[in-house]
């Protein structure tokens, strides 16, 4: 609660103060690799929901991102440390944020009932490529390589493959909602939207931390030449 009263009363110093701190590079990195995880452990191995071409970029993305709050927690006061952090997951945040889009853009495509809606949008490849030539589904296929249609987010359990009672339900009901919705009834927020968002808070968040350092970087300059 101080740290509200304190971004209320004075919000660059307290982010600039904030930004100095292990907490919000650990809290990033954390966020990022629990979506991954998340992603991995849940609807694609327990809902049985085959991730996309889009979606395995997605986990690159945040696992990037991950990485730059890795960085940080180095020592989040030295230049240098912060420099790449900023760097790196600035990267990562754009990367998936271009990826969000696209994958928001295929899955309004494939369900609109217009047909020329899917004139000229990119399908989907089997075959992924990663910036900088990284072979990530050759290294761990599990994890990043695409077994599934962009747009289509329905689980897909194999022929024969026994369900709990719990999994059978989730199954039936995104199933029946023709893909995962955060609101599955109202088909409100897509997997795409809610990735999209995602971007949007890291983006503000990151932002407002650059924000308040490069300005107090300033001030101590014009400080700097003041006294001089």
């Amino acid at each position: 609660m101080q740290f509200f009263s304190n971004l209320k009363a004075d919000p660059v110093n307290t982010l600039y103060e904030w930004q100095n701190t292990r907490w919000p590079w650990a809290i990033m990195a954390v966020a990022m690799a629990g979506l991954v995880l998340i992603a991995h452990g849940v609807f694609q191995n327990w809902l049985h929901m085959a991730p996309c071409e889009q979606c395995v970029y997605i986990r690159y993305g945040n696992l990037v991102m991950a990485l730059g709050g890795c960085i940080a927690l180095i020592d989040p006061k030295k230049i240098w440390t912060k420099l790449a952090a900023y760097i790196v997951s600035g990267y990562g945040l754009i990367y998936t944020f271009i990826c969000s889009w696209k994958l928001m853009g295929i899955h309004d495509a494939v369900h609109s009932e217009d047909p020329s809606a899917m004139f000229g949008v990119q399908g989907c490849s089997a075959e992924p490529s990663f910036p900088f030539g990284l072979p990530l589904a050759e290294w761990a296929p599990d994890w990043f390589k695409p077994t599934g249609d962009c747009g289509y987010d329905s689980p897909m359990p194999a022929e024969g493959v026994e369900l709990s009672s719990l999994q059978q339900y989730f199954v039936d009901l995104y199933q029946s909602s023709d893909g995962w919705y955060l609101v599955p009834q109202y088909k409100f927020m897509d997997m795409a939207e809610c990735c999209f968002l995602a971007c949007v808070v890291c983006a503000v968040i990151l932002g407002a931390m650059l924000f308040s350092w490069l300005l107090s970087i300033k001030k101590r300059s014009i400080l700097w030449k003041t006294l001089a």
